[in-house]
């Protein structure tokens, strides 16, 4: 299932200026793969259709980010889930909605620990992290900066 900011007509929604897409992924091993491809199809749109920056950091990041989130969503949570991608200012937002209630939670650093790291991980490449409860299971948002940081900070974080 893909929505867009224009309906199935070519009509503008209410939010012309979004650009977003929804894909509920089904579940198995299998939506991992068709969240990364779903990613890049959309930052490759973002760019031809809609002539914003992306840059190429900002693509291999937002496929790391949704790769970690769609796994997690795959291996903790029953039945499908939800990914989101929308672009807000010069960030991609990536939200995935999956059914278990229960918070993420990211761990002390561990070089011994094996596996386990991808919250760590998608925290600190991303420029927002956020998880809320929904009435069914969660949503966890990332922002991830679209064009290079001028700083040459790879997380494309502000700088403090």
């Amino acid at each position: 299932m893909v929505k867009s900011a224009h309906g199935a007509q070519g009509q503008a929604a209410p939010t012309a200026h979004a650009i977003q897409r929804t894909v509920t992924l089904e579940g198995g091993a299998a939506c991992i793969a068709q969240g990364r491809d779903a990613a890049v199809d959309f930052l490759t749109r973002v760019q031809v259709e809609h002539g914003l920056p992306v840059s190429e950091r900002a693509m291999h990041l937002t496929q790391l980010v949704v790769s970690e989130l769609v796994t997690n969503a795959y291996k903790y949570a029953p039945g499908p889930a939800l990914l989101e991608l929308r672009v807000v200012g010069d960030t991609v937002e990536v939200a995935v909605w999956d059914s278990d209630p229960v918070l993420p939670v990211a761990r002390a650093a561990d070089p011994g620990r094996v596996g386990q790291h991808g919250l760590e991980i998608v925290m600190a490449v991303a420029r927002g992290f956020e998880v809320q409860r929904e009435p069914v299971g969660k949503r966890i948002t990332v922002r991830v900066a679209l064009p290079d940081d001028p700083g040459g900070d790879l997380s494309g974080r502000n700088p403090q």
